[in-house]
Formats: C-alpha cells, sequence, structure tokens
C-alpha cells in the first residue's frame, strides 16, 4: 500500500491499524484505488473502507477497485492525472520507478511506530529505497513448486537437488506422456516469476537483487546463462502447449488432471489447489528459524515468518501440515528451543482459533528433527570446533554465545560464528527428540529420524518421545 503525493489521511486504515487516529482527526475526502479485484480480497478492502468510513463521521472514504491486470497499466495514468490519496502496489524495485518520479510520498515517519515497525519488522526492506520507507505492506505471499506427490511416487522421483537432476526429472515425466510443468503466460507476470526462480538458482539471490537494482546490465553473461537454461526447458517440451492463452487460474486444471506434473506459483493458488483435492503440505525448509542461523544456511530460502505464515494459511485452509528442524551445525542450543517455540505459539494459536470457530482448521500433524547431513555441502566443509584445537572444548560454541530463546542473537556476539561446526551424535540427537516432545505437547507425532541416524537409533528414539518412523527415501543429501 503506497501513499502517494498529498495527504497523510489514510495510511492508517491501508495498514489496518484504526485505533491510531482519533474521529475528530481526519476530514473531507479520502480516495483509495486498489487492484484488491478478486472476490475475497475485494470483500476485505470494502469492509475495510467501510469500518474506516464509520469511524470518522466527517471524512468521506471513496474506494474504487480496478480490474487487477487493468490496474497495473492504468497506474501509470493515474498516478500522474488526478491521483488518489492511497492506492496500491508492489514492493520494492518494482515502486521505484514511481519513487524516482515522486509519486509516491515518503512515510518513514510511519515506520517510527511501533505498531508497525514491530509487527511489519520483516517486511520493511522491501518498503525501503535509498533508506527511507514509501509504503506499508497490507499483504504477501510465498512462491514455490507446487508438484504432484502422487506422479512422483509413481515415476520413482525425488525432489532435485541441481539442474542436472531437475532436467532428468522433468525427461523422465515428458517420457510417461505428461508436462513437466503447467503455466498460464495471457499475463506475462508469471513468466517473470519463471525468471526470477530460474535466475536465482543459476546465479544465487545477490545476483539477482543487483540485477533487479539496475548494477548489472540485462546484457550480461550471467543473464544469458539463465536464459540457455530456460531454453532447455523450452527445447525438451516441459511446459504445457498454448500457454500463452491461460491465465494462472485457467492453467491449473493441468495439473490438478495429471497432465502436468508441477506448477511454479505463489501460495495465493494454495486455496483453489485445496479445492481440487490437495491437503496436506510438507514442513521441508523449516532448518532453524533464527534470523542470525538462517541467513548463513539458508541463502536463497524464504525467511522464517514467511515459512511459518505459510503454513499458518494453509491451516487456514484446512489442511494439515508437518515442521522440520535441521539441527548440529552452526547453532546454539537455544536456537532449538527458540525454532520449537515458534512451532509451539503457532499451533497453540490456530487450535485456539479451531475452538471458537465452526470452520475446520489444520494445524501441525507432525515434528521432524533431523541432524545436518554434512557430505557433498559447502557448510559441511566447516572445521568443527575443537577439531585441530583441543583447548576450544573449554570455550563456549560461537553458535551458543550467538544464540537467544527470543532468536534474537546477532552474528556480531562471536568473529567465529558461521565459521566453525558443532556436529550433533547420537547423544544429542536423543536428547533434542526428547526435548521436542516435552516442550511440542500440543503437536501429535514426533518423528524418528531413522534415515540420517541409522534404523537402530531411530528405534531407540522410540523411547525418547517419538512415536513414529520416517518413511522410506530413495536417499537423504
Amino acid at each position: 500500500m503506497n501513499l502517494l503525493k498529498g495527504t497523510a489521511a489514510g495510511l492508517a486504515m491501508a495498514a489496518g491499524f484504526f485505533a491510531t487516529a482519533q474521529a475528530s482527526d481526519l476530514s473531507g475526502s479520502l480516495k483509495i484505488f486498489s487492484d484488491m479485484s478478486n472476490p475475497a480480497p475485494r470483500a476485505v478492502m470494502e469492509k475495510m473502507a467501510s469500518d474506516f468510513d464509520a469511524l470518522h463521521p466527517d471524512l468521506t472514504v471513496e474506494l474504487t477497485i480496478i480490474d487487477r491486470e487493468a490496474y497495473k497499466t492504468q497506474i501509470r495514468n493515474f498516478l500522474t492525472a488526478n491521483a488518489p490519496d492511497v492506492a496500491n502496489w508492489y514492493a520494492a524495485n518494482r515502486m521505484r520507478p514511481y519513487v524516482s518520479a515522486g509519486l509516491f510520498e515518503d512515510v518513514s515517519d510511519l515506520w517510527a511506530e511501533p505498531a508497525i515497525a514491530d509487527n511489519l519488522a520483516s517486511t520493511k526492506g522491501a518498503m525501503t529505497i535509498d533508506g527511507k520507507q514509501y509504503g506499508v505492506p497490507y499483504t504477501y505471499y510465498q512462491w514455490g513448486v507446487y508438484y504432484r506427490e502422487d506422479i512422483y511416487k509413481e515415476l520413482g522421483l525425488a525432489e532435485p537437488k541441481d539442474w542436472a537432476a531437475f532436467k532428468e526429472n522433468c525427461q523422465k515425466i515428458i517420457d510417461s506422456g505428461r508436462k513437466c510443468f503447467t503455466i498460464g503466460t495471457k499475463f506475462l507476470w508469471t513468466a517473470g516469476g519463471w525468471f526470477d526462480y530460474l535466475n536465482m538458482r543459476t546465479n544465487g539471490y545477490d545476483f539477482h537483487m543487483a540485477l533487479t537494482n539496475g548494477e548489472v546490465a540485462w546484457t550480461d553473461d550471467r543473464v544469458k546463462a539463465t536464459f540457455a537454461n530456460w531454453r532447455e526447458l523450452i527445447d525438451m517440451g516441459a511446459f504445457i502447449d498454448n500457454h500463452q492463452s491461460y491465465s494462472w487460474q485457467e492453467a491449473l486444471p493441468f495439473m490438478v488432471n495429471g497432465e502436468a506434473t508441477a506448477y511454479l506459483m505463489g501460495n495465493f493458488a494454495v486455496a483453489p489447489l485445496r479445492e481440487a483435492g490437495l491437503d496436506s503440505l510438507p514442513g521441508g525448509g523449516g532448518e532453524i528459524f533464527a534470523p542470525a542461523v538462517r541467513d548463513k544456511i539458508g541463502l536463497g530460502k524464504c525467511t522464517a515468518d514467511a515459512w511459518l505464515d505459510c503454513m499458518e494459511v494453509a491451516h487456514e485452509l484446512g489442511m494439515f501440515t508437518s515442521a522440520t528442524m535441521m539441527f548440529g551445525h552452526i547453532e546454539g542450543v537455544a536456537d532449538r528451543v527458540h525454532h520449537m517455540t515458534q512451532v509451539r505459539e503457532r499451533q497453540d494459536r490456530v487450535l485456539r482459533a479451531a475452538s471458537h470457530t465452526d470452520q475446520p482448521l489444520g494445524h501441525y500433524k507432525a515434528f521432524i528433527s533431523r541432524p545436518f547431513q554434512r557430505e557433498n555441502t559447502p557448510l559441511g566443509r566447516l572445521r568443527e570446533w575443537g577439531q585441530t584445537d583441543p583447548a576450544e572444548l573449554g570455550e563456549a560454541f560461537p553458535g551458543d554465545v550467538v544464540a537467544t530463546r527470543d532468536g534474537t542473537g546477532t552474528k556480531k556476539s562471536h568473529p567465529e560464528f558461521g565459521r566453525r561446526l558443532r556436529m550433533s551424535g547420537s547423544t544429542d540427537y536423543l536428547r533434542t527428540q526428547a526435548l521436542s516432545r516435552l516442550m511440542l505437547d500440543n503437536v501429535f507425532s514426533i518423528g524418528a529420524s531413522w534415515v540420517t541416524m541409522g534404523p537402530h537409533i531411530g528405534q531407540v528414539a522410540l523411547q525418547y518421545g517419538a512415536n513414529e518412523m520416517g518413511s522410506v527415501m530413495m536417499e537423504e543429501n
């Protein structure tokens, strides 16, 4: 939600903070343009405008909702002629042209207010250009590859870990008479999402951000490498035919009907997928939630808040999920406690909500913790604490110095943080397993990770709080 030149009225409504303004503060007209044209978000926006109007008798809220796709071209015109006071738009580099043209207002003062600064801290970077904030987020979502697990099992496929495995999977899918991916490019942003995904996978997150920020030329050889990879998928027939004729919604049935195996899309697609039969989400990618650790080990992955919010959306839609934790690397013991606490608190929240509504809600069905497997990983090449200098064992491990139970530890607390490992053996694993059972009494199943620890320790884990064994896997890497 961006505030345009001319007024500061109404931004509190845009963020949902009704209590921040007194009824006597605002008068006149507040003109809002919105692209929330789909039925559910439109209803939310209309109710917010109506409620805000009712709170301020001397203020008239004028809400104009424009078709989402038409809005993307109309904004160029309405910002310069009879502009609204408040408008929806996209964050980060998508808002840069309007900031540079002086069409969006600097609202950094709002980010000094605790209600915004504390609750929306994880999104501040996306609203910041040259050290100033130019909007307040009202929603965000994550993109990912949604795939048909039944087709993967039928063809004996595992989630790919590199480009070669990605293409190998795709070829097997094509050989089975299916397409690898559905996609609808009637509106070009879906193709833009594919470029973002492939470029980050090809060149890394930092390069992608530098490119979209204008710091790298689009003629750079690394960009050409991304398009070359994309070309490979196109040439092998990875995508559905005539995709340019379909919107993202119209492309969904190809995956639902089994004609395509996967879909790269935002999690706003979860609801229609749910209606089509999707009933659960796996909990992979949990890793460690503490930002100091996650920034080191989860490059290119979503933030902890985004991961947790994605699961919460699934729960609200009545879907069941699991949660995972990967430990025994650079983290401290308090980071593990913080991780479990986050799962416990989110689970408490959805269970409380379920007790006050007739709507079926999902929740975490299982929690699985597994030790880090160092083989064939960059992180695994780090030296273990005390490996070459036994005297280090008498000192505090860097991860423990940095770690805090509330997850606020900073990497600056120890110069060796992120540079040394503390691997987890059987004893540490079993203790962590037992701790998870004690802490997560609101999660029914605790899974024993026998694939990583071996069948014997997997059996012993059943005496340390676990009540189920992990499933058979083709490989764990």
